[in-house]
């Protein structure tokens, strides 16, 4: 029972965590009750192909959001925060969105799930998520803000293989929302714009702390003699 209390305090900034419990019950919620909706929509959506084989980055998104996450929260305890912050609050930012302005897109094609294992596993991803909630894009704010976490960390970004790995594999996420017709190329920009906001909520202060030395506070003047 000492180990147990003792590894809980050391990891109780895990806490941030809790988010969850607001977070799913929110969501589901929207997807239950969104029935008219403003239609999302981009004629360069058009342009842009159904491939059934980005099936694999967009699931690989719950994985790489969750490790990452998991290894901050071991191994860094103010990246954790950091991370959870830019996560936390851009979802919340992102269902209040969806909340106040109801919002889907028109842009799913019909898949034959016989046709491969990809196709059956996005047949699966469209009868268990609907096409609704969509602007902005959670998977694009939460790629991005696990990436920028990776390159923040300072063991991970000392690792090339594991920052290229992370940034290969968020540009893939990013574009697998849109080639699975998930989302418009709209709620790519607008997760795009989300996490810029993000960025500069949570980590810009740090940075200009960093950059303004401390020297250079004000002090007392004092008069010639």
């Amino acid at each position: 029972m000492k180990k147990i209390g003792s590894f809980l305090y050391k990891y109780r900034h895990a806490w941030t965590l809790l988010y969850l419990f607001i977070y799913m019950p929110w969501f589901v919620w929207l997807e239950t009750h969104v029935d008219r909706y403003h239609v999302i929509y981009s004629p360069i959506d058009d342009l842009i192909p159904f491939c059934e084989y980005f099936i694999v980055p967009y699931l690989l998104w719950f994985g790489y959001v969750a490790i990452v996450m998991a290894y901050l929260l071991f191994h860094s305890k103010e990246d954790f925060y950091r991370a959870s912050a830019f996560l936390f609050i851009g979802m919340s930012i992102a269902l209040l969105i969806c909340t106040v302005w109801p919002n889907g897109q028109n842009l799913r094609v019909d898949v034959d799930a016989d046709k491969n294992v990809f196709c059956r596993l996005v047949a699966r991803l469209y009868s268990t998520d609907t096409h609704t909630n969509v602007f902005p894009s959670i998977h694009v704010l939460n790629s991005i803000g696990i990436h920028i976490a990776v390159c923040r960390n300072k063991t991970l970004s000392s690792r090339k293989p594991v920052v290229a790995a992370s940034g290969i594999l968020m540009v893939l996420i990013c574009m697998s929302t849109v080639f699975l017709k998930q989302h418009s190329v709209v709620d790519v920009a607008g997760g795009i714009a989300l996490a810029l906001v993000m960025y500069i909520l949570v980590y810009m202060p740090h940075d200009l702390r960093v950059l303004i030395p401390q020297d250079n506070r004000l002090r007392p003047s004092k008069r010639p003699q």
